[in-house]
């Protein structure tokens, strides 16, 4: 089966002097056909830079881009089969909501019968029946993002992009979208790349995740393994909100970890280990019993408190789900982990 999207060895570096440094350093990948790929990392890595070389916007510098078999490293935009929605939506203001949607198909030549047919279709996908007349400037927010996104799919596309399209949303909005864009994707088999810098949003809506840092690949992999067997330092603490501790492991597989013992879900090396814990993997002791803790802040978020505790191993930061038990400032208690949301990782 041809892959929607395969990098072979890609580099790129900007400007024609050869001694430039390179911004993408030597990266594969392949996004298989009807799934959706979420390329993360923290701001410069290169995550877009990667997103404009599958649209054709960069060329690389070196490697190989196939696209449904096809090598398309040295094509335009205009000869990939790709649509990109942006974060800014760029949607025509003086055109109603079906003309924005239409205007690809005639750019494309599309006679106005069938283009009117399918810009209705689309918008009926997105849930916009009744939109047509509407001007941008009279959409909200999330109804702006509608019309960007049946704009993109209006056209067929083998691949869609998606370059941060939920950031200028409030967080309510943003979940709710998250959840229209899986849904979509997965009714109509659509090839996604999409990039973001959010972590709760890559492991909402992917079905492949790649971690980039610094110009290459950290991991790739389901949304479970990223974020339960890290393979760095790097991922377990960029994935989520995981602390990182140092600790000892033994031959056997075990850690210590101050006063606890844990087993590494993984094959790590005798010696000095990280250990990563996520806020909700602590569990709470009014006996003491595991590490001593001291609270020092708390903070009520509805459905959760968040806690910050004093220990023998720096401050440790807790999400409890406990709203009948609530501590107060100062209680002293004892800190176990669970067997969830522990990941062991080589000390670098």
């Amino acid at each position: 089966m041809n892959h929607g999207v395969e990098f072979k060895n890609i580099t790129k570096r900007y400007g024609t002097d050869a001694s430039a440094p390179l911004v993408i350093k030597g990266v594969d990948f392949e996004i298989d056909k009807g799934s959706l790929t979420t390329i993360l990392g923290p701001s410069g890595c290169g995550k877009t830079t990667v997103l404009r070389m599958i649209a054709g916007l960069e060329t690389p510098t070196g490697g190989q881009i196939i696209m449904d078999g096809k090598d398309v490293t040295t094509l335009g935009p205009a000869d990939r089969n790709v649509s990109m929605m942006f974060q800014s939506y760029a949607l025509f203001p003086h055109m109603n909501v079906l003309e924005n949607v239409m205007y690809g198909l005639k750019m494309s030549g599309i006679e106005k019968p069938e283009a009117l047919r399918r810009a209705v279709e689309t918008l009926g996908n997105v849930g916009l029946v009744g939109y047509n007349d509407r001007l941008p400037s009279e959409l909200s927010g999330g109804q702006q993002q509608r019309v960007a996104l049946a704009r993109a799919l209006v056209l067929e596309p083998g691949v869609l992009l998606f370059d941060e399209p939920l950031s200028n949303l409030d967080a309510r909005l943003r979940r709710e979208m998250r959840e229209e864009i899986r849904s979509l994707q997965q009714r109509l088999h659509l090839t996604v790349a999409y990039v973001t810098h959010d972590q709760s949003e890559a492991l909402a809506v992917s079905d492949q995740i790649i971690v980039m840092d610094n110009g290459l690949i950290a991991q790739r992999g389901t949304p479970q393994d990223m974020y339960e067997r890290p393979g760095s330092e790097f991922v377990a603490g960029f994935m989520g909100e995981a602390m990182l501790f140092p600790g000892v492991a033994d031959a056997a597989g075990g850690v210590q970890l101050g006063p606890l013992h844990i087993s590494a879900r993984q094959a790590v090396a005798a010696g000095n280990v990280k250990v990563a814990v996520r806020p909700e993997a602590w569990h709470i002791h009014r006996d003491g019993s595991g590490l001593p803790a001291k609270l020092l802040k708390l903070a009520y978020l509805g459905s959760f408190f968040e806690y910050t505790f004093e220990t023998t191993l720096g401050p440790i930061f807790v999400v409890s789900p406990d709203l009948t038990d609530v501590l107060s400032l100062g209680s002293q208690v004892g800190l176990t982990l669970a067997d969830h949301g522990v990941s062991v990782v080589a000390a670098v």
